[in-house]
């Protein structure tokens, strides 16, 4: 039989890559970035050699992949299963959740899930449908704060990382002028913008950077601002200060579509840059000439990453960010801080069927009386403005607050929650004060999980459900979020009879959902057809689009829509720089810098102990967070984790490059491997996340080795330490001592 080629979505990282899949006879051949992307280019660069994509065939048809249903056999955590059908399996957990939900109210099912890996939409429909408000994960110190953020502050979605424009002006340099990223290493986090701003720079672009580590993105900036960890809303308020003091915003675009600029005014003044150096760390001259390149260089983008989605200030920290922008005239304009319009075809907001969560259910949401912005109360609030002016709701998260609804499962406070649903996560590696997380699933009356392997986290599940992963379901997706959609098709079967049955999270919960009396909202067979529903208002199915449209829709850029749409989507119409949603919600308005609630001058009686500053969450390749440690191609890349001390600080501790380090804080201590780094203060040191050991057994107490070099292990998700806003933790700002392994 011929090869055949089919155009499939990567999803093993965020790139969301166009490829070119070849199979034959259902197996796969080979898999390359697909030349017929007209983003690649144009767009987007053109990219090569991803060790993930290399290691497609030992992802696909790994021995070790969760290839049938499971059902646990034994006592939890013991790795004993028992096959089972996808009837059988879906018929006990339906059982079971109707009992659970009779007996203790819908609101007793929460789920957890990964990122991307899945069609969020079909997990919101279904606990809709279920009246359960309940979703907890990542969202909190993810991609949930600035999504909340743009979308109250200036009304709707901005597109940072692709909004880049590296195209020639009139000057023959790229029309974006200056980069500016905040916490974000893309050579090894988002190999599409590290190329784009390796190209930019090449044409003549700036480039800051604001990073604790002398990363190789920090590397090729012409500024690098190295801040004490914690510390970036000082350091961004005393941006914004000097470009006020010295006149460098835009004073039209300020006039006419900002409000509250006069309160920003009186706000910036208690960050002058000496005080900031002081806090920071962060000479002041440096300050000063950071901002005023890049309030000079217009238009600009300003990009943050999880560097500031891990802080206790991460809210207040994106807001002053925002600010920055608006005040320079970088926000909707070409070459700066793109704000697309909706999608048009049907999106995700409507096929999650918000509208059947009631009142009354929505106000059972864990957490959302106390960190309200990304919660459902600041969602419909800020939809209800973004609606108005677009037409559509921007795409944000609503999620309980998830080390809040932890301790209501083991403790039945606020009520009982007594069931989840994971669908393609792994909590025991990425959430944060793991003894708790492993408390809270071994109470469980419930627990199932949809995957592709048996993680540490599925090893606690009473059901495993075997999923399909990118390469075996056809995929439609808004990119980043706008109005731009790609599309792909099942390059490989998800099913073959004897060898594996795969499903989709969509046949999943629907198969669940018409079991518990939701059939007439779960009205199409297959994903393709949901796909082919959310093509109608382009007049094609998926099929037709891949072959007429080559699977993709992207409508030229508009920019300045405020002119022609007469505003932002915000209850002024201008762009919130005091942001009234914030007020509403009893929040300050403004950005403000606090110190973190662990830190060598918050506790200095503790930091006498814990004497180091522990940072951790910065990417890594070839890793995508804590995936892809069984494939053999990639683990060689990285085979052990690391930790990265200062060569002075190791040597006075008595560690030399390559030692086994315990890294131990309040909360517990883990092992990893010490890699002498001089681009950290000698004060810091990083660890990596994500880390398990799939060779090690499955059962407990090794749990895969989620013990030993988990980095989620040492670190805090105290309610009292999320942000107030969003209810994220801090992963940046811990106190830790590092000491040599003895025997290893």
């Amino acid at each position: 039989m011929a090869e055949k080629m089919i155009r499939a979505i990567c999803r093993w990282c965020h790139s969301q890559c166009r490829v070119a899949v070849h199979s034959e006879n259902g197996r796969l051949v080979r898999i390359e970035e697909d030349p017929t992307d007209p983003r690649v280019d144009n767009i987007l660069p053109r990219t090569r050699g991803c060790p993930r994509l290399a290691g497609a065939k030992e992802y696909v048809y790994h021995p070790d992949r969760v290839r049938f249903p499971l059902k646990r056999v034994g006592e939890r955590g013991e790795n004993k299963w028992q096959r089972v059908t996808w009837e059988q399996a879906l018929d006990e957990i339906a059982v079971k959740l109707s009992g659970i939900k009779n007996r203790y109210g819908p609101e007793s099912l929460v789920s957890t899930a990964g990122t991307g890996r899945t069609h969020f939409w079909a997990r919101l429909r279904f606990f809709n449908l279920f009246g359960s408000p309940n979703h907890i994960g990542m969202g909190q110190i993810c991609y949930g704060p600035v999504l909340s953020a743009n979308a109250a502050i200036v009304g709707w979605t901005i597109r940072h990382r692709t909004s880049l424009t590296i195209e020639p002006g009139k000057d023959g340099k790229p029309v974006t002028k200056c980069i500016f990223l905040i916490g974000i290493d893309p050579q090894q986090a988002v190999h599409r913008l590290w190329k784009t701003v390796w190209d930019a720079k090449k044409m003549g672009a700036k480039l800051i950077v604001i990073d604790p580590r002398r990363t190789k993105t920090a590397e090729l900036a012409d500024i690098w601002l190295q801040p004490r960890p914690g510390t970036d809303t000082a350091l961004l308020m005393s941006m914004i200060n000097v470009i006020i003091e010295e006149g460098l915003y835009d004073k039209e675009f300020v006039g006419r579509w900002c409000y509250g600029f006069d309160k920003v005014v009186e706000r910036a003044k208690e960050y002058p840059p000496e005080k900031a150096a002081e806090i920071t760390w962060v000479p002041a001259e440096k300050i000063r000439e950071a901002a005023r390149m890049y309030a000079t260089l217009r238009p600009g983008i300003s990009v943050n990453g999880m560097g500031l989605e891990h802080l206790e200030n991460q809210q207040e920290a994106i807001q002053a960010r925002i600010i920055m922008s608006a005040i320079v005239g970088n926000i909707d304009a070409e070459g700066g801080d793109y704000m697309p319009g909706p999608p048009r075809i049907v999106d995700d907001g409507k096929l999650s069927l918000g509208n059947m969560l009631s009142p009354e259910q929505k106000k059972k949401q864990i957490g959302s009386d106390r960190f309200k912005l990304v919660a459902i109360p600041g969602r419909d609030m800020i939809w209800e403005y973004n609606e108005k002016l677009w037409g559509k709701k921007s795409t944000m998260l609503a999620t309980a607050n998830t080390p809040s609804v932890l301790r209501a499962i083991i403790t039945g406070k606020p009520y009982p929650v007594r069931a989840a649903i994971t669908v393609a996560g792994n909590p025991m590696l990425t959430l944060a004060n793991v003894k708790l997380v492993y408390k809270a699933l071994m109470s469980l009356d419930l627990y199932v999980v949809m995957d592709f392997w048996l993680t540490p986290s599925a090893q606690l599940a009473d059901y495993v459900l075997p999923a399909a992963c990118w390469i075996e379901r056809p995929q439609l997706e808004p990119v980043l979020a706008d109005c731009q959609v790609i599309g792909g098709e099942a390059a490989l079967p998800a099913k073959v009879p004897g060898e594996h049955e795969y499903w989709t999270d969509y046949e999943i919960l629907r198969g669940l959902g018409i079991r518990l009396g939701q059939e007439e909202h779960w009205p199409w067979k297959t994903l393709e057809d949901v796909c082919d529903y959310q093509l109608k208002p382009l007049g094609m199915t998926l099929r037709e689009f891949m072959d007429k449209k080559d699977g993709i829709d992207f409508p030229p850029n508009e920019y300045k829509k405020y002119e022609r749409m007469g505003g932002f989507g915000t209850p002024t119409g201008k762009v919130e720089l005091y942001s009234t949603i914030m007020e509403k919600l009893g929040y300050d308005p403004l950005p403000r810098y606090e110190e973190p609630k662990e830190s060598p001058f918050s506790t200095p009686e503790l930091a006498k102990e814990y004497p180091l500053m522990l940072i951790t969450g910065g990417r890594f390749q070839p890793y995508f967070h804590s995936e892809h440690r069984q494939i053999e191609s990639v683990r060689k890349r990285r085979p052990e984790p690391l930790v990265q001390i200062h060569p002075e600080t190791a040597k006075g501790l008595g560690i030399e490059d390559g030692d086994w380090v315990w890294i131990e804080t309040l909360r517990g201590r883990v092992r990893q491997k010490c890699t002498y780094f001089d681009g950290l203060h000698p004060q810091v040191v990083h660890g990596e996340h994500g880390w398990w050991f799939p060779e090690l057994p499955g059962e407990k107490p090794w749990l895969g080795g989620v013990w030993e070099s988990n980095i989620n292990v040492v670190v805090d998700d105290d309610p009292n330490r999320c942000n107030p806003r969003s209810g994220g933790w801090p992963l940046k700002t811990a106190l830790c001592k590092v000491y040599k392994v003895k025997k290893y």
